[in-house]
């Protein structure tokens, strides 16, 4: 999982490095660099949405919206054509029990959250 600001400089089509690498060119691209079979990035979780990836493709798919946001200013913030999940859900607002665990175990220094 990913936590980062949703951001057309950060969400770019192409990059000169990479510290961590994702599905790389498609499926089977992660095997090929010789990285273990079945894994990968699971989801990527933005300041306006949380993002997955279709299973055939591996193509980063908008799955739910923050509330506040919709589809196209998830798509302007980012650098290359998103997919749309087939139901794409507004995303719950936590609780205050998982705002605990995030405030607390997640992030106690608050580099993401409380920003």
């Amino acid at each position: 999982m990913v936590i980062t600001p949703q951001d057309a400089k950060r969400f770019v089509e192409k990059v000169s490095f990479i510290t961590t690498p994702g599905f790389l060119t498609g499926p089977g691209a992660r095997e090929k660099a010789g990285l273990p079979r079945n894994t990968g990035p699971h989801k990527v979780i933005t300041n306006m949405a949380i993002l997955g990836y279709d299973e055939e493709t591996k193509r980063m798919r908008v799955e739910s919206i923050h509330e506040g946001y919709a589809f196209d200013d998830v798509q302007k913030n980012c650098g290359f054509q998103l997919l749309k999940a087939k139901e794409i859900v507004k995303t719950p607002v936590p609780t205050p029990h998982e705002l605990e665990i995030l405030r607390k175990e997640v992030d106690p220094n608050r580099y993401i959250i409380g920003r």
